[in-house]
């Protein structure tokens, strides 16, 4: 009689939509059940097939948290009868796959643990709006670069530079380590979820690595590899003129990386009156109008001195046109 009593007990809790809504935020938190992205309708969405998500509210994971609030369930069945409730509430929405993450939802509000499930409930969204305003907020400050102190852009320079060298070193040492342990016979990733963009933020981080053998019928290919790879290592490390080279080289790239030489297309005196207003004084304007005129006289001159030079050539020729018809005349 205990246990049905504490069956009825759960039933009726979650008969309420409050209760059903503290049901779903836990079900959507860190601590719900992994769930898959795909695409409905153009957008993106969250699903989860109706077995897996029974069988989290009936036997969750191995470390999961239940919340003290929540009374849990005794029987599958308590589980399959809560679930038709988040369906007829359109908590989650009954859906069909139609292509690869491609999901179409049905107009049907039945339960069924064969069937695929599309989560309409978000959650509180408070946290969805502090990081659309952190957005906001962000963007407009990046928009008032130009008038930030000096000190902020090199802050924010060395910041930028040093993330991307980070970025640049986990991906090399990725595929160093992946390299040597797969020589060797086992296929090894830090954080093997990493760019997987089909995760959320989180799970992009789990696990930490992955640790398999091989596949059968690679054992030529590895070795062919490694006897590559060490063959370079060896030649690079027996060339020690141009080696130090290249590690001297590095250095000043990083130098001048953190400097902002490579990078920059300004000249010094730009830098240095970078927030000096860029509207010319009354004297430069009236400068640069003496010059024009100045520039005009010039170009103008010359050709008023063409102009009367022709003039003159053109009288004297008639004036000799002249002469010649009245010696004709004479004669």
């Amino acid at each position: 009689m205990s246990g049905e009593g504490k069956t009825s007990a759960a039933l009726e809790y979650y008969q309420e939509i409050p209760a059903l809504k503290k049901l779903c935020d836990f079900l959507r938190g860190r601590q719900g059940p992994k769930i898959r992205e795909g695409v409905c309708r153009g957008q993106r969405v969250h699903y989860i097939k109706g077995e897996k998500l029974v069988d989290f509210l009936f036997e969750p994971k191995k470390g999961t948290k239940w919340p003290d609030k929540l009374p849990r369930f005794e029987t599958r069945q308590e589980v399959v009868a809560v679930c038709k409730s988040l369906t007829k509430e359109q908590f989650i929405v009954r859906a069909e796959k139609v292509g690869k993450g491609e999901l179409e939802l049905l107009n049907q509000r039945n339960f069924e643990e064969t069937g695929v499930y599309v989560w309409v409930y978000e959650g509180d969204k408070t946290k969805m709006h502090l990081m659309t305003g952190g957005l906001i907020v962000c963007a407009l400050l990046m928009a008032l670069q130009p008038v930030w102190p000096m000190y902020i852009r090199v802050f924010v320079w060395y910041l930028a530079v040093t993330f991307l060298l980070f970025i640049f070193g986990l991906i090399l040492t990725r595929a160093s380590l992946f390299l040597f342990i797969w020589i060797a016979g086992y296929e090894f990733w830090f954080l093997p979820n990493l760019f997987d963009e089909t995760l959320g933020f989180y799970e992009s981080f789990v696990p930490v690595f992955s640790f398999e053998p091989t596949k059968p019928g690679q054992l030529w290919i590895r070795l062919s590899v490694g006897v590559a790879f060490f063959s370079f290592c060896y030649w690079a490390v027996t060339q020690p003129s141009e080696f130090d080279d290249f590690v001297s080289g590095q250095g000043d790239f990083l130098k001048d990386l953190y400097a902002g030489n490579l990078l920059s297309d300004m000249s010094q005196e730009d830098k240095e009156n970078i927030d000096k207003p860029r509207m010319q004084s009354l004297d430069d304007l009236l400068k640069s109008l003496e010059d024009d005129e100045d520039e005009f006289t010039e170009n103008i001159q010359p050709k008023r001195v063409d102009e009367e030079l022709e003039e003159e050539d053109v009288d004297d020729l008639l004036d000799n046109l002249v002469d010649d018809e009245e010696i004709i005349t004479s004669n």
